[in-house]
């Protein structure tokens, strides 16, 4: 179904790339056949609309939730593996999943040390001198480089899953130093995302870059004198956001009615006590002249913190409890919510392989996080293990299930292109830069979320679109429309050919091939694709290349750049199945 909603705005995108499209790499007779191409592959919906959709997931008999590993993975159910749980692969890693099989490569990648945190690197270059206090010099660099060529991939992979729903945008911290207090918040959820998520609430609550974003730093006791009541803004998102949603929810994901109306989780009354938890936090410092600050818990200013009673979801917080006590209290008090496991569970899951997974693989995994078969929950390795391994996510039944699936999102694209072909940066300069823009880049950047909503909510669904139609959801189309489908193909044509400034790939295993168009396509596919780009889509894709001569000084180049282009623009890769 997904495959059916990209057809939308076919029309739309018929005349193939428009605007920024001339490429000096490309001569103008490679150019018009990737444009004629192109219609019959970048098939992709209009995604007008802008609420979040409230559908239910379908859905589908219980399952095992670790099938019989009966055999060593094939090459593509390996490279499918790693579509889901990596920032990209290659042929080593491929090979090295065969070897390892799925329980034992994930095993491998928790014990891979953490990469040079994003802090460290960025003061390593000199972002740290005064002269970027005002500005987000070296967050982008540092994020592209990482994504691209740490090997601790399986932790990219689940931080940039984290940041898609525990949001901190470096664009809405309008204060100094914003680059290094976001780049030390990724750390945070880079460095927790192996660890136990209560855990990850005490950090996200102290800090800096979060205080911030969400405007609970400096947050101030009520005021009789003066009205004034404390800022609700973190209380009200960090349960409907991080941790609850907005409804009641069953183990398995499904929402509890009443009477036919699913019944809500808090009331505003929760927010109001809820937000007096969050009074008295500030920065430990208020030395701006180095951004060390913004890389410490924030502390309490005992002055500032609500002393009363405090009442939300159930729970009273005595009068005379001081800030840290209070916090604890409440986040425990979150943690234990039966709505916990199942919300954070089918995030995890929608952000890693499905939109929308079946009420039973969401009860499997929420089972996990609420107990890791030691009576711990919240252990993020056992649901990160729980989600990769479930029958849903390696059976070969979702290739052909017209619900499974996901849109990959487009920076997931950017760094599959990346890693597949060795893209590197000479000088560590890695001048992707800001991709968010919909007009001429990818819509989305990694940690430039314009609000806490994220680019796009998990809830979201195209409308006047199969999906909808369907009851399902489609996050992901929430910033798919068409000048983003434009912009997206022309982009990524430029990335392919010319690389972006000194960050260039290495085609040498694939230019090997590019006399034997159903070789190169085959490695293509089974790379980039996991072997799931059709035959139809091949065919095209084959007549497309095998017009473009073979010799030559640019012949086999231009084979490669327009195989890899039409394949990332095909329906089946934009898909994640």
């Amino acid at each position: 179904m997904l495959e059916e909603a990209l057809t939308v705005c076919e029309d739309t995108v018929s005349a193939g790339p428009q605007r920024g499209s001339a490429l000096p790499a490309i001569p103008k007779k490679l150019a018009n056949i990737v444009t004629a191409t192109l219609p019959t592959l970048v098939l992709a919906a209009c995604g007008g609309g802008g609420g979040e959709g409230t559908s239910a997931s379908p859905a589908t008999p219980p399952a095992p939730a670790t099938p019989a590993a009966a055999a060593p993975p094939t090459s593509i159910e390996a490279s499918r593996f790693l579509a889901q749980s990596t920032m990209g692969s290659t042929r080593a890693d491929i090979a090295e999943v065969q070897a390892q099989g799925y329980e034992s490569w994930i095993t491998a990648q928790f014990a891979i040390p953490r990469a040079t945190s994003h802090w460290d690197w960025m003061i390593g270059a000199g972002y740290g001198a005064a002269t970027n206090i005002f500005t987000s010099n070296g967050f982008n660099p540092s994020v592209w480089r990482q994504l691209i060529v740490s090997q601790d991939q399986l932790r990219q992979r689940v931080g940039m899953a984290l940041l898609d729903f525990l949001v901190v945008g470096v664009d809405g911290l309008n204060v100094s130093w914003s680059g290094m207090a976001t780049a030390a918040y990724l750390d945070l959820l880079l460095d927790g995302a192996f660890g136990n998520y209560r855990d990850l609430l005490d950090k996200i609550s102290t800090s800096p870059a979060m205080g911030l974003f969400l405007s609970f730093a400096g947050n101030r006791k009520a005021n009789a004198s003066t009205g004034s009541e404390p800022d609700e803004n973190y209380a009200r998102e960090m349960m409907q956001l991080f941790t609850l949603g907005l409804q009641k929810l069953n183990a398995d994901g499904s929402v509890q009615t009443t009477n036919g109306k699913p019944v809500e989780i808090y009331t505003q009354d929760d927010v109001s006590g809820l937000a007096r938890v969050f009074t008295g936090f500030n920065l430990d410092s208020a030395d701006s002249s180095t951004a060390d600050r913004m890389r410490r818990p924030m502390t309490q200013k005992a002055s500032d913190h609500e002393p009363g009673v405090k009442t939300f979801l159930g729970t009273t917080i005595p009068a005379g409890t001081d800030g840290f006590a209070s916090l604890r209290i409440a986040l425990d008090t979150v943690f234990a919510h039966s709505n916990m496991p199942p919300f954070v569970s089918r995030q995890l899951i929608q952000r890693l392989v499905t939109s929308n997974p079946s009420t039973a693989y969401v009860g499997r995994v929420s089972a996990v996080f609420a107990n890791n078969g030691s009576g711990v929950p919240g252990d993020m390795k056992a649901v990160i293990r729980a989600i990769l391994l479930d029958t849903e996510a390696r059976s070969a039944s979702g290739l052909s299930n017209a619900n499974a699936g996901k849109l990959r999102e487009p920076v997931m694209r950017l760094t599959g292109w990346a890693r597949a072909f060795g893209v590197t940066s000479p000088t560590d300069l890695w001048p992707f830069g800001d991709t968010s823009s919909s007009s001429n880049r990818l819509a989305q950047a990694p940690g430039r979320s314009p609000s806490v909503f994220n680019f796009f909510r998990p809830g979201y669904s195209p409308p006047n679109t199969p999906i909808s139609a369907g009851a399902m959801v489609a996050p992901e189309f929430q910033i798919t429309n068409e000048p983003s489908v434009i912009a997206y193909v022309n982009y990524m044509q430029e990335l392919i050919s010319s690389g972006s400034g000194e960050a260039q790939a290495n085609y040498a295993a694939v230019m090997a091939l590019a006399s034997d168009s159903q070789k190169l396509l085959d490695e293509i596919n089974l790379i980039l694709a996991a072997g799931q780009i059709s035959a139809t889509s091949l065919a095209t894709i084959k007549s497309a290349i095998e017009s473009i001569s073979a010799t030559g000084t640019s012949g086999p180049a231009n084979r490669v750049y327009t195989a890899i282009l039409l394949a990332m623009a095909s329906p089946e890769y934009i898909t994640q199945k």
